[in-house]
């Protein structure tokens, strides 16, 4: 699991993405007003918003919160045009780094990543520079000491899931982005219920970080996550677990 990924266990077993609901509801609502805008509100036609759906129930999002974003964006309202922007860049030690975004404003967005790579020694890069290091993919993430380990691979693989990897404390079950929903409903059936499901990005290489470039490297992705316009921070970093939780 890289070290991205175990960031976010972290925080979520801290119950750090509570303290800050209202700014996880703004940026769902955005997500899910954009979603319905592009391909109408009824999710069973619209996977992307069905997607951002289920984001929003995991958050605990109230269902009203849902539905008025979906009315914002299938209601011709201008404030729901938001644009999505990737960008693309170096953190500490030169790990690679990718930044959705959903955006009213390029100019505002983008200096604001600007500033915030900045401060944390790394720097932006040109489009592609690191994007071809990431796969996009379904990853479910089940907790190591509540599952049967060896059941949830059989169940996995059954309802076609590409792999199932075993860490410290999690299992994850990994599909392509076409079997996600698929597997997901498959395995919650059997009574697995994972911690968190996502479309998310992988990365094919690491930059191993410890230290002073691992706490800059923490410190740039929550700096970037805390921006208003940025939906999702990837990156391929790795930090041991023990600095991990040194750090956090």
């Amino acid at each position: 699991m890289s070290g991205h990924s175990k960031w976010s266990t972290i925080k979520r077993k801290k119950g750090a993405a509570d303290a800050k609901r209202g700014k996880i509801f703004t940026k769902i609502i955005r997500e899910i007003a954009t979603a319905a805008r592009l391909g109408g509100g009824d999710p069973a036609g619209n996977p992307r918003l069905r997607l951002i759906i289920d984001k929003a129930r995991v958050a605990n999002m109230p269902k009203d919160n849902i539905e008025r974003a979906i009315k914002k964006g299938t209601g011709g309202d201008d404030s729901a045009a938001f644009e999505q922007v990737t960008y693309e860049g170096y953190g500490p030690g030169g790990a690679a780094v990718l930044v959705n975004t959903l955006t009213d404003n390029r100019n505002r967005t983008a200096g604001e990543v600007r500033h915030a790579f900045t401060k944390a020694g790394g720097n932006l890069g040109s489009m592609g520079s690191v994007s071809h290091l990431f796969e996009r993919l379904g990853v479910l993430e089940f907790e190591r000491a509540g599952v049967d380990a060896d059941a949830l691979l059989e169940a996995g693989l059954e309802a076609g899931a590409d792999d199932v990897v075993e860490g410290e404390s999690t299992v994850e079950v990994i599909t392509d982005t076409k079997n996600f929903e698929a597997v997901r409903d498959a395995l919650v059936a059997k009574g697995f219920t994972p911690a968190s499901a996502e479309i998310t990005m992988r990365a094919s290489t690491t930059a191993v970080l410890e230290g002073a470039q691992a706490k800059s490297m923490l410190d740039l992705v929550e700096a970037l996550e805390d921006l208003d316009d940025v939906q999702d921070v990837y990156s391929n970093f790795d930090i041991s677990d023990a600095e991990m939780e040194r750090l956090s």
